[in-house]
């Protein structure tokens, strides 16, 4: 073992071991990794930063805008709207219905963003037909990966794989040329969903609508010195008869009255603590109280609480965000979320996932500025219209509802977002043009008829993600540059010795999985893209069956919720505990493993 091979040990540990316990941002990572590859010598500097340029980076880059461009002029949403016409059906049929149509459009368009649409959906049908929203967001999110898999463009693990192994001198993939076997995988992915379906979460325990589309917040509310009410009951407030506001706590000189009754006499700057809805809270505003949170938190000027003394004529909108694992505000409390959304939105109340169920027991702290955000949490945000592109493009959080919005897409724009797609697609199907010509010419498109707004794009592109494939693909070149690629497979030769081929591909299938399961599925596909097809050639069997194996497993590691992305929003919603990923999707990744490598093998000569 050379010394170069075992300085790319070491920044592979490190890489994995930051990667695993998320101790950095994994952009930070990768661009760390940029800067040991430039000063162990592993790489030249053109190399270590080649990854900027790389197709796949460029083509997964314009894809993400093409996703952004059809999201925001209404194609996602038009292509789902048939779901929200569906009568209720037995949930045996109704899982693999929602998992096809997951998975179809999964294919094409960016697997996060169509999971992101299908979470208000099935929360507001939940709603409406009154069944387990649960038992199909899981089926749906695996459905989403599981469709990825069937095309080239399907997801970015597909385009990185492909550009990796072109470089190193495998022939490249045609736009449908594996569909085949993902379509098997997917049908096994919807058939065993169907039944394992059963054993997921009910509505009554973990209940999405409540997550989704309850709008009940937790307000902090300050009597007014000149309030009329000073000296009155609380019953002669007019909100205190309004069932959809309860009154929680009276906090008077830092001492808690936990259930202030009826009775009870208000003073000057009394503190209430109220539990209320959106259109609620609007009537309690205007009334003798004021928001907690404009005095304590010291929001900027041009943001004022109560909009009758407002002298332009700003529009402001009320937002809905759910904190997803990984967001910054987590752990964050109530006061410091002003200074991480300081001249953007003013943080008006919380919903606790955890605290907030259908009994309204709550065991709240002493002031609401004290509570401190988890995942699964929601903030209600009130924002001017023309800031609110930019909370969409907050890291690991999703604006849920947008209060007051007219969202007005425009049908000529929304019908040439669609042209670009479908232009995309049949371009790079048919081989006129690669896929990253292709969709350089969607997104051209979107960009000369004013489809997309390039200032909006640079908000709401996943630069973590472009980062990450630019840190990745150079540790590729490093592992390739010092033959570790080879090393690594010299050893899995000569430890699978006399072993089937079938075995041997088993094996990378399984680790491949693994490895996924615990770091980035495309930081996986870079590491093992290399070694697989260093392997295949020491067996003298063709490349492709390997790299397969790569790419399938890469995206199939459902058995952690940080497996995927699309993974990690539904656990953030907090419907699902770890130990149902790890036992129903890993069984999934289970059977797939045996499965994908069955099919496979069938490109084997020898079998």
């Amino acid at each position: 073992m050379s010394f170069e091979i075992i300085l790319v040990f070491i920044i592979l540990g490190v890489t994995i071991l930051l990667f695993a316990t998320e101790a950095l941002p994994i952009d930070k990572i990768a661009f760390l990794i940029i800067v040991a590859l430039v000063l162990s010598g592993l790489t030249t500097p053109e190399e270590a930063i080649s990854g900027f340029s790389s197709s796949a980076t460029i083509t997964i880059l314009m894809l993400m805008i093409l996703a952004i461009g059809l999201e925001d002029n209404g194609v996602i949403d038009l292509l789902t709207q048939s779901i929200k016409k569906l009568k209720i059906l037995p949930m045996v049929l109704m899982v693999p219905a929602f998992m096809l149509i997951s998975a179809s459009i999964s294919s094409f368009i960016s697997t996060t963003a169509v999971v992101v649409i299908f979470i208000k959906i099935i929360a507001q049908l939940s709603e409406k037909y009154n069944f387990s929203a649960p038992k199909l967001l899981m089926p749906i999110s695996f459905a989403g990966i599981l469709g990825g898999s069937c095309t080239l463009m399907g997801t970015s693990t597909n385009l990185l794989v492909n550009s990796v192994a072109q470089k190193l001198g495998a022939e490249q993939f045609s736009f449908f040329e594996f569909t085949l076997y993902g379509l098997i995988l997917l049908a096994t992915g919807i058939v065993y969903m169907t039944f394992a379906s059963r054993w997921l979460p009910k509505s009554n325990n973990n209940d999405l609508t409540e997550t989704l589309v309850d709008n009940t917040f937790m307000f902090s509310l300050t009597l007014k010195p000149e309030s009329k009410l000073i000296g009155t009951p609380i019953s002669d407030a007019k909100f205190y008869k309004n069932p959809d506001i309860r009154v929680l706590k009276l906090i008077r000189n830092d001492i808690v009255n936990d259930n202030p009754g009826p009775n009870t006499t208000l003073r000057v700057n009394d503190k209430l603590v109220v539990l209320s809805d959106v259109k609620a809270y609007a009537s309690i505003s205007k009334e003798d109280f004021r928001l907690t949170a404009e005095k304590e938190l010291s929001f900027p000027e041009n943001i004022n609480e109560d909009e009758e003394n407002d002298t332009d004529k700003t529009t402001y909108s009320y937002v809905e965000l759910l904190i997803l694992p990984g967001s910054e505000f987590i752990d964050k409390s109530f006061s410091e979320i002003k200074n991480l959304l300081y001249n953007v939105a003013r943080p008006l109340g919380i919903q606790n996932r955890r605290q907030f169920q259908k009994g309204m027991r709550l065991n709240l702290p002493k002031i609401i500025k004290n509570t401190n955000l988890q995942a699964g949490d929601k903030l209600l945000l009130k924002a001017k219209e023309e800031e609110i592109n930019h909370l969409y493009s907050i890291d690991n959080t999703i604006v849920l509802l947008h209060h007051e919005e007219d969202y007005n897409i425009n049908p000529t724009k929304r019908t040439l977002s669609l042209i670009a797609l479908i232009m995309v697609v049949g371009l790079a199907a048919s081989g006129v043009l690669s896929i990253l010509s292709s969709a350089l010419a969607g997104v051209g498109l979107l960009l000369i008829t004013n489809c997309i707004n390039l200032s909006k794009i640079y908000k709401k592109v996943n630069w973590q993600i472009i980062f990450l494939l630019a840190g990745m693909i150079p540790l590729g070149v490093a592992m390739h540059n010092s033959k570790t690629d080879i090393w690594i497979s010299e050893v899995l030769l000569n430890a699978l010795t006399g072993q089937d081929n079938l075995i041997v591909l088993g094996v990378l299938f399984g680790i491949t999985m693994i490895l996924s399961g615990f770091i980035s599925n495309n930081a996986t596909a870079v590491i093992i893209t290399p070694i697989a097809i260093t392997l295949a050639a020491g067996l003298n069997l063709p490349a492709k069956p390997f790299i397969l194996a790569v790419m399938f497993a890469a995206n199939f590691s459902f058995f952690t919720p940080m497996g995927y992305q699309t993974n990690t929003l539904i656990y953030g919603t907090g419907i699902y505990k770890f130990r149902h990923f790890f036992i129903i999707g890993g069984l999934l990744s289970i059977l797939l493993l045996i499965v994908g490598t069955l099919l496979l093998s069938t490109m084997l000569p020898d079998l």
